[in-house]
């Protein structure tokens, strides 16, 4: 059995998922990447490029077949290269009496004062177990195999980060990535497919996604159920809970009783448990189930609110690349929005020119909510504060005005469906786009080449596309808005 570090990745991440494991293992057909991975994949090449380029006398052995990088990495090491680019290491081992090649691929391995320091290089952020367990268990790997092969600890195990950071990781001499082949090697093992919980987050950009959930929709899988999460899924397959009609079969009290995993022990499901079963009963029904009327205000017109932003692992602002904003209602305006452009103050010009557009939307339809989806536009908005300032304080009459949509539906009705992301509930509510094949993710995908662009009309028709995708977004939320205000006559 062949085990690599690659597989170290394939278990965590996107998110830690076991059956991902056993169905790459065993050849089945997953999504291709799609824009946002490829963008990724070239930010990250690059990444490593630009790290290459401050060795020059290093020895680059990317171009080669594996068997050759093997050897004239050994080659390279005895001749004491001082830094070796895409190497490869490998080692036999035993694990739970299996006879396992175990390879590992160090993008450098840089020579020391006495040995060697193994090195990768990612754009994530933060390195560290919790956030990137798989990064630390590729480095272990690497010293364990260097250690095997050379007869030698290696000299240091380090990251280069996203930001630019060296940052080292401790070598324990493999224990804690002996424990992760094992699990790996008894998951590539398997004589048969395994239950899985899908989850929202969890499923979200793996390649196995559709399979998955058309599985778990069509069995009507408790994993579907809002409020049932990874853990509790699990256990209530153990004990042959394994659908909707199963769970609905439970009262509120033996749902409640019922233990889950919780951190490094177990937890009640408790108080939990009743709109667990709410859930599970709306999905049975496939009908809402109202639970008060919703707190939406009495205002005659709204400034839908929606921003596309770069997380931090793609750069290191946190950057808003696009703040869009539309009033409808008895009074409307035509769509607006600021976009960060190139160069050191780009960010600054975009956030100075939504300032300028909310202060104009307050001048000319008074105190008019700002409605959002979920919680990023507060976040946003903080963040901005606190970067630039508020010295009109427009800033700070907006986040007052905040009405976080999404919120106001958790309280208000019980929808029959797994997710309340935007897409699923402008679809449930019958709200058609015109670009329905369009995404966040692609969004950000077509702004990293955007700014990446020489020809400012091709980069300008760029923001032009990712602003419809953002205005048919303020569309969506619209229509959901008044979908939601539509349920007062519910309750007359």
């Amino acid at each position: 059995m062949r085990l690599t570090a690659s597989d170290l990745n394939t278990h965590f991440r996107p998110s830690k998922c076991d059956l991902r494991v056993y169905l790459r293992h065993t050849g089945e057909r997953e999504t291709p990447p799609g824009p946002y991975e490829q963008v990724l994949f070239r930010l990250a090449e690059r990444h490593k490029k630009a790290h290459l380029a401050t060795f020059p006398e290093a020895w680059d052995l990317s171009s080669l077949p594996l068997t050759e990088r093997l050897a004239q990495t050994a080659e390279a090491l005895k001749k004491r290269i001082s830094v070796v680019y895409q190497g490869a290491l490998s080692s036999v081992l035993e694990l739970d009496g299996v006879r396992c090649e175990i390879l590992g691929e160090p993008d450098f391995l840089i020579r020391g004062n006495v040995g060697y320091i193994l090195r990768d290089s990612t754009i994530a952020k933060r390195i560290d177990i919790n956030h990137h367990r798989e990064i630390i268990y590729r480095l272990q790997l690497y010293g364990l195999l260097y250690e095997r092969m050379f007869r030698a600890r290696p000299e240091g195990l380090e990251v280069h980060s996203g930001p630019g950071d060296i940052v080292p990781v401790e070598y324990d001499s493999g224990a804690g990535v002996l424990n992760a082949l094992r699990r790996i090697l008894k998951l590539k093992g398997a004589g048969s497919e395994f239950y899985s919980a899908v989850g929202w987050s969890k499923c979200g950009h793996c390649g196995f996604h559709d399979r998955c959930w058309q599985r778990a929709e069509r069995d009507r899988d408790v994993a579907i159920v809002r409020h049932v999460d990874q853990g509790l899924a699990c256990v209530l397959h153990r004990q042959k809970i394994v659908s909707v009609d199963d769970l609905l079969r439970l009262s509120e009290s033996q749902l409640a009783a019922i233990r889950r995993p919780w951190g490094h022990g177990t937890q009640r499901v408790g108080n939990r448990a009743g709109a667990i079963l709410c859930s599970a009963r709306a999905l049975q029904s496939g009908q809402e189930i109202l639970l008060s009327p919703p707190y939406i205000g009495g205002s005659r017109s709204y400034a839908i609110f929606d921003l596309e932003g770069l997380p931090p692992y793609l750069d290191e602002l946190e950057k808003v690349y696009l703040w869009g904003i539309q009033v409808f209602g008895e009074q409307s305006c035509p769509y607006r929005c600021a976009t960060a452009g190139l160069g050191p103050d780009g960010d600054r010009q975009a956030w100075e020119t939504f300032l300028r557009i909310a202060q104009g939307i307050f001048a000319e339809f008074g105190d008019v909510p700002f409605v959002h989806w979920s919680h990023y536009e507060r976040t946003r908005l903080d963040l901005y504060i606190e970067r630039f300032g508020d010295r009109s304080g427009i800033a700070g009459r907006v986040r007052r005005n905040l009405l976080d949509l999404l919120r106001v539906i958790q309280e208000a009705v019980v929808l029959p469906l797994p997710s309340y992301s935007l897409k699923v509930v402008e679809k449930y509510i019958g709200f058609r786009r015109a670009l329905p094949e369009l995404n966040g993710e692609w969004a950000m995908a077509k702004y990293m080449e955007a700014i990446e662009m020489g020809d400012g009309r091709k980069r300008d028709a760029v923001m032009q596309e990712i602003c419809e995708y953002n205005r048919e977004d303020l569309q969506a939320c619209r229509a959901v808005l008044e979908w939601l205000m539509s349920k007062w006559s519910w309750w007359e």
